[in-house]
This record gives C-alpha cells, sequence and structure tokens, in this order.
C-alpha cells in the first residue's frame, strides 16, 4: 500500500515529494523513488513550508503528524493499516489506566512511533531478561508487538511475560505482521533442506535480518543477505533457498532467480495464500479523483496514473512506471 501510495504521490505533485522516514526499509525502492524526486528526511523541519509530505509505513508519532500538518502543504500518511491497530491498542489500554509492555527493536522507526503514543505508560523490552527487569506494577498490564518481529523474537518474550503477569491483556488478533509471519513460516519448510539461503532485503529492514537469523537457527550452514542480485555470492552450488523481506519487490525476487540461473528447475514454496487488501490512505484517494475529474472536463481525458482500484497491481509494476527525474548514475 505505501509504495503505491507514493508512486501516486509522485504523479499528484511536482517534485521535489517529501517523505518522512524511508517508505519502506527497501535500498532499491528508496533509490527508485529517489531518481523520481522523492526527498526522503528524519526531521519534518527539513521540509520546506508547502511541500507535499508523506508519513512513512512504519507509522509516526502524534507530534510528527502534527508538524507535518503544520508544514502547510499536502500530508499523507501511509502507516501500514497493522501499525495503526497497535497504536490504537496502545491509546486505549493506555487510557484504561493499563502499563503496557511493547516488544520492539530499540530505535526501529515503527518502535519509536508506538511508544510515543502514550510515553508515560510503555516499557519497551526485546527478551525475556528485559521482562525479568520490570519494575512491579500495580495497574494492570498490555502486551504488545511491533509488527516486524519474528515468531522466535515474540515466543520467548511472551512466554516470560505471562509466566510474570499472569493477568496479562493481549489482542484477540496477533500484532506481528501476516505478510512477515508467512515468509518466516515459508523459510522454516525451506531452511534444513538447502545448501544456502539467499535472503533479499535491506540490512536496516527488521523483517529481512529475522529471516536471516531463522535460516542460521533452523541449520543452514551458509545464509547471504544481499540487496540484489549483483551482490550474489560466485561460489554458490548445490540447492539454494531464496527468500526476501515484505518489502522487496517482485522483479527483484525475480532478478536474483535469473541471476542464479538454477538448471535443475525452481521449486516454490507456498504456505498460505495472501489475499489481505490495504487500499491507499483516502485523503489521496479523493486528491487523485480531483485530479481525474478536472482532467476530463478540461482535456477531455484521465491522464496517465495508476487506476484506483490497484489491488491486482504488483508495487513491481508501479516501481518501473515511475517517471525518472534525476539521472541513475
Amino acid at each position: 500500500m505505501a509504495i503505491k501510495a507514493l508512486a501516486w504521490m509522485v504523479r499528484a505533485f511536482e517534485p521535489p515529494v517529501y517523505c518522512y522516514h524511508e517508505i519502506v526499509h527497501n535500498q532499491l525502492v528508496v533509490q527508485r523513488f529517489e531518481a523520481s524526486g522523492v526527498v526522503f528526511v528524519d526531521d519534518i523541519t527539513e521540509v520546506p513550508e508547502g511541500r507535499p509530505i508523506m508519513l512513512s509505513a512504519h507509522g509516526s508519532a502524534p507530534e510528527v503528524v502534527a508538524a507535518a500538518i503544520d508544514r502547510g502543504g499536502y500530508v499523507v500518511d501511509a502507516v501500514c493499516p497493522l501499525v495503526t491497530k497497535v497504536h490504537h491498542e496502545v491509546k486505549t489500554r493506555a487510557g484504561k489506566g493499563y502499563q503496557i509492555v511493547y516488544v520492539g527493536h530499540e530505535g526501529h522507526e515503527e518502535a519509536v512511533g508506538t511508544m510515543a503514543v502514550a510515553p508515560a505508560a510503555i516499557h519497551r523490552v526485546e527478551t525475556a531478561d528485559d521482562v525479568a527487569d520490570l519494575p512491579e506494577f500495580e495497574s494492570p498490564i498490555a502486551l504488545l508487538a511491533q509488527t516486524t518481529l519474528s515468531h522466535r523474537e515474540w515466543a520467548g518474550v511472551l512466554d516470560a511475560a505471562r509466566e510474570r503477569f499472569p493477568k496479562l491483556w493481549q489482542p484477540e488478533r496477533s500484532d506481528l505482521c501476516f505478510a512477515t509471519t508467512n515468509r518466516q513460516s515459508a523459510l522454516m519448510k525451506i531452511a534444513p533442506r538447502v545448501d544456502a539461503m539467499v535472503v533479499i532485503g535491506s540490512s536496516n529492514s527488521s523483517n529481512t535480518k529475522a529471516l536471516a537469523a531463522l535460516a542460521r537457527e533452523a541449520g543452514c550452514q551458509h545464509v547471504f543477505r544481499i540487496n540484489a542480485a549483483d551482490e550474489l555470492p560466485d561460489d554458490l552450488t548445490g540447492t539454494v533457498g531464496v527468500t526476501a523481506g515484505a518489502s522487496a519487490p517482485e522483479d527483484l525476487v525475480l532478478s536474483v532467480i535469473d541471476r542464479l540461473d538454477p538448471t535443475g528447475g525452481v521449486e516454490e514454496v507456498r504456505v498460505t495464500d495472501e489475499d489481505e487488501y490495504f487500499p491507499p490512505p483516502r485523503n489521496l484517494r479523493q486528491l487523485l479523483r480531483a485530479i481525474d475529474a478536472a482532467a476530463t472536463v478540461t482535456l477531455g481525458l484521465s491522464g496517465d496514473r495508476l487506476p484506483l482500484d490497484d489491488r491486482d497491481i504488483d508495487a513491481s509494476e508501479v516501481l518501473e512506471s515511475l517517471p525518472a527525474t534525476i539521472s541513475d548514475a
């Protein structure tokens, strides 16, 4: 959803379009957007007043959202709906007097944004030892999580938290991202069968790093995290497994497989069909409909933007169709 939403921003506004933090943690995706005139910033004050701003998929602190609106430009919040769910749970539980134990990585943008929703009521942990170090609480306790954690990271902390706080509250539906958990489940079926595992994704991607760690824990002796096909080792032999972080475009995965040029064919391991669909943010849909309507009235055409019903459009198609405003060099 976030990749497509930023692509629409590129089409709706003259460059530069600004984005608070990387739209997703994938180096290739970020580079493609930069080549289309997107400027990524880590501080909202870096955005000139009046320029359009997109807030990244990882979620932003309430004060960041307010600061973006104060800049006076068009603001689109592309936060993942699963992260929005966690933000809502934090706000609701804190409002009911709970202390919140939040399982998340220090400094990760999603964790930073989530903790800012109720900073006085939230306590970040990463390990079972962190749970043991928490103070005694007189108020009820809720347990929430960063959406991109691995099952391995989550399970140990969950057990420790349940043991220490027997009346612990948890949401009925897991906070963990389905795209992340599906990839981890498939990897666990693949890893014991391969001589080497290639994990496609960026070094700052939490779910990519989790995949690499899980492959090693499953007994795979040779695990390689790469950004693109040209980083593949030249001496790979035997059966090679390939997986990718949740934000890696499909064309990137296919380019890696083409580069491997497997002589014994390709076996696809699928544990489920992902059919959840998140539409683009509402105000962006409304803006694009208005632009389409204006173009139809004044020019008799609807322009070359992507259709608003994008359910069947792959993110790779969106990225490939981006206009280039600067050299790729």
